[in-house]
């Protein structure tokens, strides 16, 4: 089974959960309003258009259902937006300082800290990078649509940081955003990736260095401290296990520039995977691979467009990577 991968396939002879009795119709309806998941994906994912709020909020409506759940949000000064430069009036939506203090504590966003933007010219500087991770998120849920897996809004978790050995200069690790993802043919098998989003904003070389930092998280172990027994003794595993029940897959997925520029992003991928011992040790363990983003949009997440960044270099899934 690959290292990232926990298959939640049903044991035999068990069951699914008994269908409730009429009588339960009376109850309290279990399903959040289109506000309450509204707020809740501004609040996830920080910043998006309105076409993309309407792939995430309701695909099958028509599009004015989302724009007037937008503007009620709006009015109640839940929600507001900024106009995107050279964008043909595109909005980009975010919370007021109102909205991030309404869905504090919320179930769905436990454990994220949600600050709204402090002005509306903050929320256009942010944007450029955001809304290209949302792009990326939308990718993979069009293609789980399409295949009737289980990943939804929610399961995209951008800017997660782990600490890592204070060494280099550097103690964090940030992924652009973790995905959790749920295959259900032919068998259910649970997914999880880290992803690295490259708008070829900074050197090839600068870009491959991620996959040092993903190492050193790999191979983390933090220092015990305290008296045996307490602290010290649950510290002596390994870091990401804290977190995570296998090491989650990383994908980088390129854009910004020529095909012929980002595919030799992937070879520097490639190269530094082979050429840095540490990371070798981690392809060895963790599936590692790369895409361009406008090939996961225009074939699909789930199609052949990933680069493996160890071993032959054939595309495939994501998923056989």
């Amino acid at each position: 089974m690959t290292h990232d991968i926990t298959d939640t396939t049903p044991a035999p002879g068990t069951s699914a959960a008994p269908v409730p009795e009429a009588g339960a119709r009376t109850q309290p309806s279990t399903q959040d309003t289109a506000a309450h998941r509204a707020l809740a994906l501004l609040a996830q994912h920080r910043l998006a258009t309105t076409p993309q709020m309407h792939q995430l909020l309701s695909p099958g409506a028509a599009r004015q259902v989302t724009s007037a759940v937008l503007n009620t949000l709006r009015e109640d000064n839940l929600a507001t937006y900024t106009v995107l430069p050279h964008s043909n009036r595109l909005r980009a939506w975010y919370l007021t300082t109102r909205g991030a203090r309404a869905v504090t504590g919320w179930p769905e966003l436990r454990g994220r800290t949600v600050q709204a933007p402090g002005s509306t010219a903050e929320a256009s500087l942010r944007a450029t990078h955001t809304l290209t991770v949302l792009r990326a998120h939308l990718a993979f849920l069009a293609a789980a649509r399409q295949r009737g897996d289980e990943y939804g809004p929610m399961d995209w978790v951008p800017e997660i940081a782990h600490r890592l050995p204070d060494t280099g200069g550097e103690d964090k690790l940030i992924a652009d955003a973790v995905l959790h993802y749920t295959a259900t043919t032919p068998r259910r098998l649970q997914y999880r990736a880290f992803i690295e989003i490259d708008r070829a904003t900074m050197s090839s070389e600068r870009l491959a260095r991620k996959l040092i930092s993903y190492a050193r998280f790999n191979d983390y172990t933090p220092q015990p401290v305290g008296r045996r027994g307490t602290v010290a003794d649950q510290a002596a595993m390994l870091a990401w296990q804290r977190f995570y029940p296998r090491f989650p897959r990383v994908l980088f997925i390129v854009t910004g520039a020529s095909e012929t520029s980002l595919q030799r992003r992937i070879e520097d991928l490639r190269a530094m995977t082979a050429g840095h011992p540490l990371v070798a040790q981690v392809a060895g363990q963790v599936p590692l691979g790369a895409a361009i983003l406008e090939d996961i949009e225009q074939q699909g997440a789930s199609a052949a467009v990933w680069t493996p960044l160890a071993g032959p270099a054939d595309p495939r899934s994501w998923t056989d990577l």
